[in-house]
């Protein structure tokens, strides 16, 4: 590991690459928002009626009622179209309770088809043609009617509709009772809804009609009614009103419209003492109401004249349908069904109480401001911040956004898109928050590994985990040690090419370490060519004694094998001692605030480095006390006795793992027992016959160190296990 590598690591804020790419993610977001696709708008009208059904507008009574042509009047007075009579009859009972204007949401386009002439047609029966001849004509009775009646008959715009024919299509504008009066930026009318051809009334019924207006709407692409016209243009140049707009004008009984107008479009109409604010296209935002009884009047009733006189005097009145069979059935915000004549008598309520719900032209200007700001903002902190501060981050901006969007709508009845910046801040906050994450997660891996070869990998591992443990101080805990140590190192150093034996200590102390971290021991710390491990911290391992000596036996017999392999070639590298022991220790962080080193400190660590050089002077490789052993199973070990550590008051017992021990110059293990049983307290103890057995041993096995050293200690007058270390 070299500096220049600390030197890449990078940092996720300071990568310009990854800044460009928030950068381009946000300018890519802005052009989708503002190319403005159908999936976008249908999220923004999709917040639009959300937010109109959390808050729709209070209802406040207005003089405007719907006469609804409803299944009961259907019922009472017999199916669609009605007689042109019957329905002078419901004008003449409108104008005589002294309604404001009568604004019909139906065509007349063509003959009543039940008129007397008609009949003569169909009967072709000179009698009959005779008798029908004497009776009116039910146009011209209509016609009569609407001469002294504030009416406002209902056209319809088409855009060259394939299933309109020449026949039914007006081939000229009529003469229509109204003046429309422009200011302004004359331009603004291209920007008006426009159409081809018109289906009018009669002409007989519009000559005597105070106003006529068309019927079409603004449905979306998904048949929501969300907006109403009040101007829409025919052919080229000719603005026409609609229903409700004419409706307004015709109550007032002004002649005039006055549109003005800017390069972006409408700006406002006025309609008498009334100036209404609209769109570029002229249309008004509806803002739905709960559903309300009082709004509807049966036509059956008007008719029969059960209506009381308030409840109609000084109104606009719209006659339209609800009845289902008539298929006049739009679908609203509110996710509800509404007859057709209900959005025109939305749009005349909000003109009367002069409360709008409006999309100003600079909304678009603002949300793509907010899109870019918004987005660019949570994807460099996404890039570098921590994920959680990120979060609350985004929690943050998207409240703002939502929050901004609720009070615009609520308070000053504004609509302000807030879904499409909100999508596109998670979408930017998202990617760059999932790229921090990557970066990190590789800077992680790499530290990891970068620390690893410094702390052992379990204990970092361990603090990736529980970061909270880095702190100083310790606790009580069992642990097993294990001390190695490289026989003549330092002698071979000196006499060596020191390059050559520290690449072979290197390749020593790698392999060993590999075998440490196989049975998951802990790296306590290199000392020159020495080793320290421990097992149960900083994670306890129930098997902490049976992983220690497991680990000793493969360590042992890798660092002989490799012993073996270099004093093949002439190089004299030593053998490596082990000791082994297990006890309570205080393991934990000790040090200052500055620097602290994680370790265990107590009596058992110093007794296993004794264990480690007491091989020296039993002749042997490992050495493990009996508080290990008391862990372990499956082990064959070789008893050496009671060994008295100088400046100990208590002897350890301790062993000899058979598999440290060459059995071609070890005695055999039944044999070694039963001589050293002799020396044992208890019925067997007999020191003669301890030295007798030994002695033959000797000379059978004349290398077996263990032997030799009980045989020595006999001679010398030992009569017991008890081995008394004279030095460290």
């Amino acid at each position: 590991m070299t500096p220049s590598r600390f030197k890449r690591l990078p940092g996720a804020l300071s990568n310009l690459w990854a800044l460009c790419g928030v950068l381009a993610l946000t300018l890519v977001a802005l052009a989708i928002s503002l190319a403005d696709p159908i999936t976008i708008q249908n999220l923004r009208l999709a917040q639009f009626d959300q937010f109109q059904r959390w808050h729709p507008r209070p209802y406040s009574p207005v003089p405007v009622r719907i006469v609804d042509i409803d299944e009961a009047s259907l019922e009472a007075y017999g199916q669609w179209p009605w007689p042109r009579s019957r329905i002078a009859e419901l004008v003449e009972r409108l104008n005589a309770a002294g309604v404001a204007a009568i604004a019909f949401d139906v065509l007349m386009t063509e003959p009543d088809r039940n008129a007397p002439a008609a009949m003569a047609e169909l009967w072709n029966d000179p009698q009959a043609r005779l008798a029908l001849g004497r009776l009116p004509d039910p146009d011209r009775t209509l016609a009569s009617s609407l001469q002294h009646s504030p009416v406002v008959l209902g056209s319809s715009l088409a855009r060259n509709a394939p299933t309109l024919t020449a026949a039914t299509l007006a081939p000229a504008l009529p003469k229509l009772p109204y003046r429309m009066v422009s200011s302004g930026d004359s331009s603004a009318i291209a920007w008006l809804q426009s159409f081809d051809t018109g289906l009018w009334p009669l002409p007989i019924l519009t000559a005597n009609a105070r106003g006529v207006g068309a019927l079409n709407a603004a449905p979306d692409g998904d048949g929501v009614v969300r907006r109403v016209p009040l101007l829409l243009r025919l052919s080229t140049s000719t603005v026409v009103p609609s229903l409700s707009a004419e409706a307004l004008r015709v109550a007032q009984g002004t002649p005039n419209y006055l549109m003005r107008g800017q390069a972006a479009g409408v700006q406002d109409v006025r309609i008498g003492t009334i100036t209404v604010p609209t769109n570029a296209q002229g249309e008004i935002w509806l803002h739905y109401t709960d559903n309300r009884p009082q709004r509807f009047v049966s036509a059956a009733r008007v008719l029969a004249g059960s209506v009381p006189a308030e409840q109609l005097q000084g109104h606009i009145v719209l006659v339209g349908s609800s009845a289902a069979g008539l298929m006049d059935v739009r679908s609203n915000p509110m996710g509800q069904q509404m007859p057709g004549v209900q959005a025109h008598a939305m749009a005349l309520e909000q003109m009367l109480l002069g409360e709008y719900l409006q999309r100003p032209s600079w909304a678009t200007g603002l949300e793509a401001v907010v899109l870019f700001v918004g987005a660019l903002l949570l994807g460099l902190l996404g890039l570098a911040v921590p994920a959680r501060w990120a979060a609350v981050a985004v929690l943050a901006v998207l409240g703002a956004t939502w929050g901004g969007a609720w009070y615009a709508f609520v308070q000053v009845h504004v609509l302000l898109d807030a879904s499409n910046p909100a999508w596109a801040m998670l979408l930017v906050f998202s990617l760059a928050s999932g790229a921090h994450h990557l970066v990190s997660e590789r800077q992680q891996r790499w530290l990891r590994t970068a620390f690893s070869r410094y702390v052992s990998p379990n204990r970092v591992a361990h603090l990736v985990a529980h970061p909270e443990q880095l702190h100083l101080g310790g606790k009580r805990q069992i642990c097993s040690f294990v001390f190695t140590d490289l026989v003549g190192f330092t002698p071979m150093l000196e006499a060596s090419d020191p390059a050559q034996v520290v690449g072979l200590l290197n390749d020593y102390l790698e392999a060993m370490l590999v075998i440490v971290f196989k049975h998951e021991g802990t790296l306590d710390r290199f000392v020159g060519d020495a080793m320290v491990v421990l097992f149960s911290a900083p994670v306890v391992q129930a098997d902490h004694q049976q992983r220690a000596l497991d680990c000793a036996l493969e360590m042992d017999a890798f660092a002989t094998a490799y012993a073996r392999r270099l004093q093949a070639t002439d190089l004299p590298w030593g053998l490596t001692r082990i000791g082994v022991h297990s006890g309570e220790v205080i393991v934990g962080n000790f040090g200052g605030k500055t620097l602290f080193d994680y370790r265990a400190l107590g009596d058992p660590i110093n007794t296993a480095a004794r264990l480690e050089t007491v091989n020296k002077h039993l002749g042997t490789r490992v050495c493990v006390s009996q508080a290990l052993l008391d862990g372990c199973s499956g082990v064959a070990v070789r008893t050496v006795g009671r060994v008295l550590l100088k400046g100990k008051n208590q002897a350890l017992q301790v062993f000899a793992p058979e598999a440290t021990l060459d059995a071609a110059r070890c005695a055999p293990a039944a044999d070694y027992a039963a001589a050293m049983q002799c020396l044992l307290p208890g019925a067997a103890h007999d020191p003669a016959r301890a030295l007798a057995l030994f002695e033959r041993l000797a000379l059978q096995y004349p290398q077996d160190p263990l032997v030799d050293l009980q045989l020595q200690r006999l001679r010398q007058g030992a009569t017991d296990d008890l081995i008394v270390m004279a030095d460290k």
